[in-house]
């Protein structure tokens, strides 16, 4: 389904930008092209709301005891910023790993709503990261982008119109069946993504479940169940999660002690937060800083 130009087009632009590993903007605000010569360790990160299309190689991620592989084909939909692990699992420098993504644009999609009408209404067991094999008509859609991507006339006149086609056919996939639910007004899906923005603005302050849930208009043990059914983690785990990877940003930036960092992400005890960065990352925020020390050497 997917074509080897495309493909080669997509790794060359990536190549281009030296950004091998790291991947890059395209021609369209929000659209990214990525590529990797080799497999790459598991790393613990954060997915905003985004569309994945692999285009060659294999990646997989883990979110809540779950494994979401999504291969050469596969599309990834990820409908809440949420906590991940992730890592290339198929790239070599004879086949590397490329694959196109989209930042998900939410007032976009609920702008679909009349055209979507009641699809989904039963969606039941969906989470909010879902791979699944790509219908031709959302790779064709997806590989206009980017070529149009490529000519900044044809990116100011045309995106717009295939970028309401992607979320269109993203809304209608089989394994959309989460983002659909955030169409519905107050459904638990809309809640809950309001709340972790909420979150994600005042990480470094000790927020009250209890004040989410009332925020939110659930009661407690609703809040709990949506929030876990959203994000696989409960809200004070999504809360330390963010907090421990921007100290492992601030420590690898070499510019902060790790006092200074612990404080800056909202611990009250070092020695908790050294031991809960420990436990995340496999070595301690003192041997994280020094060996960012050593490299930049």
């Amino acid at each position: 389904m997917v074509s080897k130009n495309l493909v080669e087009d997509v790794f060359g632009l990536v190549s281009d930008k030296n950004a091998l590993g790291v991947g890059c903007e395209t021609g369209v605000d929000g659209f990214y092209a990525f590529g990797s010569l080799e497999t790459t360790e598991c790393a613990a990160g954060f997915y905003e709301p985004i569309m994945c299309l692999v285009l060659q190689g294999a990646k997989e991620a883990y979110i809540g005891g779950r494994v979401v592989r999504y291969s050469a084909g596969d599309t990834l939909i990820v409908s809440h910023a949420v906590p991940v692990e992730a890592a290339i699992i198929q790239a070599s420098p004879t086949e590397p790993y490329a694959a196109l993504a989209l930042k998900l644009d939410m007032a976009l999609a609920r702008s679909l709503y009349d055209e979507i009408g009641e699809i989904g209404e039963a969606d039941a067991n969906v989470h909010s990261l879902e791979s699944a094999a790509s219908d031709e008509a959302l790779v064709d859609a997806v590989t206009r982008l980017f070529r149009l991507s490529q000519d900044p006339v044809e990116a100011r006149a045309l995106a717009p119109l295939v970028l309401k086609e992607i979320h269109f056919r993203l809304l209608r996939a089989h394994h959309g069946g989460m983002l659909r639910q955030l169409l519905r007004h107050e459904s638990p899906a809309s809640r809950i993504s309001k709340t972790i923005a909420f979150i994600r603005s005042n990480y470094k302050t000790s927020i009250p479940v209890a004040d989410l849930a009332a925020e939110s208009g659930m009661s407690l043990s609703a809040f709990h169940e949506h929030f876990k059914t959203v994000t696989s983690t409960s809200p004070l785990q999504y809360q330390k999660e963010l907090r421990l990877l921007e100290a492992r940003r601030l420590l690898l930036s070499g510019s902060l002690s790790v006092a200074s960092v612990a404080y800056d992400v909202g611990y009250e005890s070092p020695t908790q937060f050294s031991r809960e960065y420990s436990r995340k990352f496999g070595l301690s925020p003192s041997d994280q800083k020094s060996s960012t020390i050593l490299m930049a050497g």
